[in-house]
């Protein structure tokens, strides 16, 4: 080996050693205190891609998990006031079939049918969802559309409520009241009822695959940006060794042309 002072390629060797020897180390124990193996995009250029699209998804679908939430509630609310509403229909034709017995009061039956009409007519009125009406009004022609998934949209519509009659019911006289006529209302309502099974089991099975897709994704965007903690902390370990190695070797190796001094002695 050439004795030279004014340049030391062993030293320079050792120290671009120590350079990739401390980058290394520092990569490793940014990755444990991050506890992420994509902390750059420099680190992986395709996975930070791939799971930020997943990451958005997975937002999406989060979000349409609500939106699925907000519609069981609304229809959880319809369902409660049309029950109610079938529950005092079953009484009215009771009462009605009682007019059509000429030694019943025919004045008090009809006090009876319109008391229950007005309660069924105050039920239509009332029963509302964040401000909505649901069962009367003219947001019952149109439909109710919740985002159910990442490209999807569920309308709900319970039919032909709006246009219920219900002035044979709150008006019913004496006169009338034997032969009111509730069957198409009731059928109305019970569609309704079943219009609102139907969408309930549809967003019972939405939220059910949303459930398991957002699980699934999770999944795929731990696999891609979690860091083996045991693994990097291996990595870790052996780079500050290795570093400790190459600054005593860059020590040696740079103290070297220092043996030429005793060529002049």
């Amino acid at each position: 080996m050439a004795f030279t002072i004014n340049s030391n390629s062993g030293a320079n060797s050792a120290y671009q050693a120590l350079s990739k020897a401390n980058e290394s180390a520092t990569k490793a124990q940014v990755t444990l205190a991050s506890q992420k193996r994509i902390n750059s995009v420099s680190d992986d250029t395709s996975g930070y891609r791939v799971g930020k699209e997943l990451e958005a998804k997975v937002t999406q679908m989060t979000a349409a998990q609500s939106n699925i939430a907000s519609a069981q509630n609304l229809l959880s609310t319809a369902e409660s006031a049309l029950s109610n509403v079938n529950d005092l229909l079953i009484q009215i034709k009771a009462k009605v079939a009682d007019a059509t017995d000429p030694t019943k009061n025919l004045s008090a039956i009809a006090e009876d049918v319109k008391a229950l009409g007005e309660e069924i007519s105050s039920i239509f009125t009332s029963t509302k969802f964040n401000d909505a009406a649901l069962l009367s009004g003219s947001s019952v022609t149109g439909n109710f559309a919740f985002k159910t998934g990442t490209a999807e949209t569920t309308t709900i519509n319970f039919g032909t409520l709006n246009a219920i009659d219900l002035s044979g019911l709150t008006g019913a006289t004496s006169a009338t009241v034997g032969t009111i006529d509730v069957d198409s209302t009731v059928t109305a309502i019970q569609n309704a009822l079943g219009k609102i099974g139907n969408y309930g089991q549809r967003l019972d099975v939405k939220d059910s695959y949303l459930s398991s897709a957002i699980s699934n994704a999770n999944s795929s965007i731990s696999r891609l940006f979690d860091a083996d903690v045991a693994q990097e902390q291996l990595d870790s370990t052996k780079s500050q060794i290795g570093s400790q190695i190459s600054t005593a070797m860059l020590s040696q190796l740079n103290s070297a042309p220092q043996q030429i001094l005793s060529l002049f002695r």
